[in-house]
């Protein structure tokens, strides 16, 4: 506990000490007494048996008999006259046993016999001289026993509370006395004496080793005290400070005196409010520690700033007001902590309450409060804001491919980009998993937020390098404004999110404006993810097979499988609608399992030198349990690993590591063949075509369609594309070949195999079979030419030729022309003006016609919507007559 000023400087010296504690030196304090020495020694602190004033007991000895002889005028018996001499010489020379004492290390017992012969034979000897003086009737024994009466008392004086010399020289003296009158008695009263002795001797020591246990615990206690006050000091724990009726310090820890930079000595006599930056007060109202020094009352816990400059110290105090013994205050005295850390941990906590703790972003319950502030505005205008709602694209499968480390790491890459892209136009937020929000307040032009919004994804989509690795995802965003879509947080995130399901529906990688017919289409998704659930569980999925044709042989080598859904209710349904929404609920894993399996055993019935191939889904590929998948397919179906060729998309290399190369190796072992499906569409180099083990490349169908028309790139891209295949080893397949031309084209550019309609549409397993039954030749059958692109319709327009007016209805329409029927034998080269919709006017030139129907060219290509579509006529649902679409989506 705090002293008085003058302790100080000894504490000063202590250094602090934080690693561990440290024994100090104990103070001295002098020895409890062994037990039983105060029965020998009394007070004596030099532990003397015979006090340095016995000798002077010879004199006493000489002058009692004397002065018993001149009382009754006798003279002295001569016995006991020599009795008496032969005493007090004997008293006279016990000066040498205290000399030698004093001067010399003995023992116990060679004091006690040391003792015996100083005090103990003088006395005896005193005692007899009397003792006979009695008995020889000279005189009274009144007088004699007066006279050893007074020696005993004068001996117990002399002694000083030694009990064991008090009790030797009475016991002497008076045995002395009684051996003359009775030898019995004076022994036995001998006997009795060393008894007591004893008995004596025995209790006090048993009250001596109680008093020295006490004064030992009392010791321990008050030096564990002042050891645990100290390490509480040097630790760090606490610290205690102590001040004068005026307010200065008197004493004040070490520790806190080094925090401020500052030495004990120059802060003892400061006022104690010095410790502190009284402005950072944070105090109980208006009881700052100001109010309580002044009031003199006590106060705990209080919060206070320390007075240090290079670092935000945080103290809590305690203290309390002192009074003398006449109860006049003498001033406060108290602890204090450090606050510190734990005012850090609540900032933490605080921040982890409103933001991310992997990327710093504000969390959805902070993203929730502001949109929340913004839309309760009191002002109407004040409460226009935009959501952005947005969703890594492929994030999954760096999370399954490289692990959680990584995907964390490509997450706060993430926000510092979106960050730098949104900067002061609004806040930006995580709110969970790969899911961001962006708040814009105020109100921005849909074309500025179409841009913001175009901005962020390619810079999201642009690579990144994840411990060594590099990564490739892209972003998909839903757009939401307030008040137009939404007066409510609810609302407005609700309608957020179904803009960002059409976004990633139409293809990821885009952005989609709320609209309020989304909501149909999100119950529509809703179902179909239910019905494909169904189909998955039941059965419901088939399996069709394209022909790959060999262009050396025109024999098939092959077939593709090609994943088929015919809905109970709707129909055939495209894989382009089913597809995305099995990968994004998970269903591709079982679905593509079901695929292997099911190509199996339908190659099992086939030639033995036809092949399959079965697409594999970049999830797929990403499972370690694939190769076991595929050995199992070819076991149950009995056919032979290099008859089952796995295609791969260029997705598996966005996260390229050891985890792909490995897969590659494991199902080459297996001796399966490899072929890289839609080469060039993707995002990755060609730099995993060094170690990948592919035995082909197909070529996909966008860069075969438009191939043959003049100033069309693709022919040169499909010849590299040969080129380099040749030069690695591989095969080349041209997909979606529908025309002579295009065949011709491919064949005349080297492509080994060709798969498209101009040879076979995509056939059921007992069609293939059937199809396998009559030979392996296959016949090109279709257009000479590729036209453009028709969307099939039923809609009602009006020809306009030469001021007349005809209705009429369109059957099909394209960018190019389109098939009218309506009115009879139209000469060829008659030029109408076709009223496709309202406000939109197109010249077309009629080119051929049969009965009421003709084909128009029109004379300026029309105009494609973001979907593909033919704009004038986007709204127009096209007729579903055909079980196969044109654009063909894979399993997986």
């Amino acid at each position: 506990m705090p002293g008085d000023a003058e302790t100080q400087p000894n504490r000063q010296t202590a250094t602090r000490d934080f690693a561990r504690t440290r024994r100090r030196e104990r103070p001295v304090v002098p020895a409890a007494p062994e037990a039983g020495a105060s029965f020998l020694f009394g007070s004596d602190s030099a532990n003397r048996l015979i006090a340095p004033e016995w000798p002077q007991m010879a004199y006493v000895m000489l002058v009692l008999p004397l002065l018993v002889a001149g009382f009754n005028l006798v003279i002295p018996n001569p016995l006991a006259a020599l009795l008496a001499v032969v005493a007090a010489i004997a008293a006279h020379l016990s000066k040498l046993a205290v000399r030698r004492e004093a001067q010399s290390e003995m023992e116990t017992g060679q004091r006690m016999a040391l003792m015996g012969v100083a005090v103990a034979l003088p006395m005896f000897l005193f005692g007899s001289a009397m003792g006979v003086w009695g008995t020889s009737g000279q005189i009274d024994w009144f007088y004699c026993l007066v006279a050893v009466a007074t020696v005993s008392l004068l001996a117990t004086v002399v002694l000083s509370g030694r009990l064991v010399g008090v009790l030797a020289a009475q016991i002497s003296v008076w045995s002395g006395v009684t051996c003359v009158a009775s030898t019995f008695g004076g022994y036995f009263s001998l006997l009795v004496g060393v008894a007591i002795a004893v008995a004596a001797y025995l209790h006090q020591r048993k009250i001596d080793l109680l008093l020295r246990e006490k004064l030992e615990n009392d010791q321990r206690a008050s030096t564990r005290a002042q050891e645990i006050l100290s390490d509480y000091e040097e630790t760090g724990q606490g610290w205690f400070w102590e001040t004068d009726r005026r307010g200065q310090l008197t004493y004040l820890s070490t520790p806190v005196a080094e925090i401020l930079g500052r030495k004990v000595d120059d802060l003892i006599g400061r006022p104690f409010a010095e410790l502190f930056n009284l402005s950072e007060q944070s105090g109980e109202g208006e009881r700052t520690l100001a109010f309580h020094l002044s009031a003199r009352s006590s106060f705990g816990e209080l919060a206070v700033r320390a007075a240090t400059a290079e670092e935000e110290r945080w103290w809590s105090i305690t203290g309390r007001p002192t009074y003398d013994t006449f109860n006049n205050f003498t001033g406060f005295r108290g602890s204090g902590t450090d606050l510190t850390e734990k005012r850090r941990s609540q900032e933490h906590a605080s921040r982890l309450a409103h933001f991310d703790s992997l990327t710093g972003l504000s969390n959805r319950f902070r993203m929730s409060q502001t949109l929340e502030k913004i839309l309760l505005a009191p002002q109407l205008h004040q409460r226009a804001c935009t959501v952005f709602l947005l969703d890594l694209d492929r994030f999954k499968q760096v999370n399954d491919t490289l692990g959680h480390p990584a995907g964390d790491a490509l997450l706060k890459q993430v926000a510092q980009r979106l960050e730098r892209v949104v900067g002061k136009m609004g806040r930006v937020g995580r709110l969970g998993g790969d899911e961001f929000q962006v708040i814009l307040p105020g109100k921005i032009e849909r074309e500025q937020l179409g841009h913001l919004a175009q901005r962020i994804i390619e810079s999201l989509s642009q690579p990144y390098s994840i411990e060594g690795s590099r990564v490739m995802i892209g972003a998909s965003v839903g757009i939401a404004l307030a008040p137009d879509d939404g007066v409510t947080s609810e609302a407005l995130i609700r309608n957020a999110d179904l803009a960002l399901y059409a976004a990633k529906d139409g293809g990821r990688g885009r952005f989609h404006f709320y609209a309020p017919d989304l909501h149909s289409d999100a119950e529509e998704r809703r179902q179909m993810e239910e019905d494909l659930r169904d189909a998955v569980s039941n059965g419901g999925l088939e399996l069709y097979y394209q022909p790959v044709v060999q262009t050396a042989t025109e024999k098939i080598t092959g077939f593709e499988a090609l994943l088929r859904w015919n809905h109970p209710e709707h129909g055939w349904i495209s894989p382009s609608r089913f597809i995305p929404i099995a990968e994004d609920t998970g269903l591709i894993a079982p679905i593509g399992e079901w695929a292997l399996r099911t190509a199996c055993q339908d190659l099992a019935r086939w030639p033995d030198n036809v092949r399959v191939a079965v697409n594999v889904s970049p999830l797929q590929f990403a499972n370690p349990s694939l190769p076991v998948i595929v050995t199992n397919a070819l076991a149950s179906s009995q056919v032979a690993a290099e008859r089952l060729e796995l295609e791969i998309t260029e997705s598996v290399f966005l996260n390229d590591d050891e985890g792909t190369d490995q897969m590659f190796k494991s199902l080459k072992a297996i001796g399966v063949r490899l072929a890289l499906d839609d080469f060039g569409t993707g995002y990755s180099s060609l730099g995993y075509l060094r170690s990948a083990p592919f035995d082909k490349i197909k070529i996909d169908q966008s860069f075969v369609r438009g191939a043959t028309q003049p100033g069309s790139r693709n022919g040169a891209i499909i010849a590299s594309i040969v080129s380099l295949a040749e030069a690695l080893g591989m095969e080349t397949t041209a997909e979606g070949v529908e025309t002579l031309d295009e065949l011709d084209l491919v064949r005349m550019l080297g492509c080994s195999h060709v798969q498209g309609y101009i040879y076979e549409r995509p056939l059921s397993a007992m069609n293939a079979a059937a199809r396998l039954s009559t030979g392996l030749m296959a016949i090109a059958q279709g257009p000479r030419s590729a036209r453009a692109a028709r969307q099939s319709m039923l809609r009602k327009v009006v020809l306009d030729h030469g001021g007349h007016r005809y209705n009429a209805m369109v059957r099909n329409i394209s960018q190019t022309g389109a098939l009218i029927e309506g009115l009879w034998n139209v000469p060829p080269g008659t030029i109408f003006r076709v009223l496709l919709a309202e406000n939109h006017v197109v010249t077309a030139t009629c080119r051929w016609s049969s009965d009421d129907r003709m084909g128009v060219e029109f004379s300026m290509p029309l105009r494609l919507d973001e979907g593909g579509r033919i704009a004038a006529v986007s709204g127009i649902p096209p007729v579903r007559n055909e079980p196969e679409p044109v654009v063909q989506r894979k399993v997986g």
